[in-house]
């Protein structure tokens, strides 16, 4: 696992994201430093075979092409009808042998170590973060030369993978976009090469092509970084301007000249006094923290409440979760919901806020509160999905 004061220092930092980030390119090396892994060939391998990965979720690709699943798989179906492809290993490994790349999608959603990886840099970009997993053999460009909709921050785990880097052709392209960015020519403007726990960051819109140095075995995780836009932003603002009469009001199709030309200039003045208030953009950044999801985990077998046990352990299912001091109570803010306390609670949930696994023993201890009263807020918060119970239960 990396937790989020990790990757800050790996990607160094509030520098990083007022120099670097959605501006340029960055390697970032290890220099042979050991690290964990939070995904090995062994998992791999245990994720393969356990788990019904089927494409676009799993898939093969070379030269930029989908192979077809009949070419690695065989076409299982169980006795109630249902059917799913099975790799093969024989023929999963002649592809692979062939020049093949390997690609699970949102590994993070079934890789533990990957997920907890992927929690921390959330917190670091406050963004939401899929994890992807890529293998390659050989010398060959699986994907071809592309482009990505979002940034991404790759990490090298085994082997070494040869990037050729020739940055964007458009700027800031986006997945819903008016046209399509030129295939660049000419040389890369970076051709490195990444060893284990090296890492690279790269824009979105930034072409490049990855293979195998050397061809050898090779596996890295791509996080991928959600976009949020100007497009994003105006959604957002025209969402919260439904308050608004004028806005809400049909628009006047069937009006006069003039009367369609007041209804734009009522709309132009409620649009700029929304984007004229110099809080908005925060605004929008702490709606965007606070009812994201997250990653809801169930806390069985305790479905009604957090019983009053010692040794039960809570973690939180948000990243980006807030929380709000006033003269006499707390509010914490996370997964779409919004609790307020007593200010003793405070420090309890500033534990809970870190992110780590905590007991309700720490709970209680951290904000003197009784153990019982701990469970309860945290029952409140497991009722909410903002914090799921992972251990301890007896």
């Amino acid at each position: 696992m990396i937790d989020s004061a990790s990757w800050a220092q790996r990607l160094g930092g509030d520098t990083f994201l007022a120099q670097t980030c959605f501006r340029a390119h960055k390697v970032i090396r290890s220099n042979g430093s050991a690290f964990l892994s939070p995904l090995t060939w062994d998992d791999l391998n245990e994720i393969i075979a356990t788990h019904r990965l089927e494409p676009p979720r799993m898939r093969l690709s070379r030269r930029g092409e989908a192979i077809p699943a009949t070419a690695y798989s065989v076409l299982r179906t169980n006795r109630r009808g249902v059917s799913w492809y099975q790799p093969q290993p024989a023929e999963f490994h002649a592809r692979l042998a062939e020049g093949a790349s390997l690609v699970i999608d949102a590994v993070d959603q079934i890789h533990p170590p990957v997920r907890e990886s992927a929690v921390g840099l959330e917190r670091f970009f406050r963004t939401p973060v899929q994890v992807n997993a890529y293998a390659s053999w050989t010398a060959e460009e699986g994907f071809g030369t592309h482009w990505d909709d979002h940034d991404v921050v790759v990490l090298q785990l085994e082997g070494s993978k040869r990037w050729k880097i020739y940055g964007p052709t458009r700027e800031s392209p986006a997945w819903r976009d008016v046209e399509a960015p030129e295939v660049p020519t000419g040389d890369p403007i970076a051709d490195t090469v990444l060893a284990p726990g090296d890492m690279l960051y790269l824009p979105r819109g930034w072409w490049h092509a990855v293979s195998a140095d050397q061809g050898t075995a090779s596996l890295h995780l791509t996080f991928g970084l959600a976009t949020q836009t100007g497009a994003e932003f105006l959604s957002w603002l025209s969402d919260g301007l439904r308050g608004s009469t004028t806005i809400r009001a049909d628009v006047p199709r069937f009006g006069s000249p003039e009367e369609r030309t007041e209804y734009l200039a009522a709309l132009r003045r409620e649009v700029v006094a929304a984007l004229e208030d110099p809080e908005a953009l925060s605004l929008w950044e702490r709606s965007l923290d606070t009812t994201h999801p997250g990653r809801p985990h169930p806390s069985l077998p305790h479905v009604a409440s957090v019983p009053e046990q010692s040794g039960i352990t809570v973690q939180l299912t948000t990243a980006r979760a807030r929380i709000d001091l006033s003269d006499d109570a707390v509010t914490f803010s996370g997964a779409g919901s919004a609790w307020t306390f007593t200010l003793p609670v405070a420090p309890a949930l500033r534990l809970l806020a870190a992110g780590r696994p905590v007991t309700l023993t720490d709970l209680a201890t951290e904000s003197n509160l009784t153990l019982g009263q701990a469970a309860e807020v945290v029952s409140a918060l497991v009722d909410g999905q903002a914090v799921a119970v992972v251990g301890g239960s007896t």
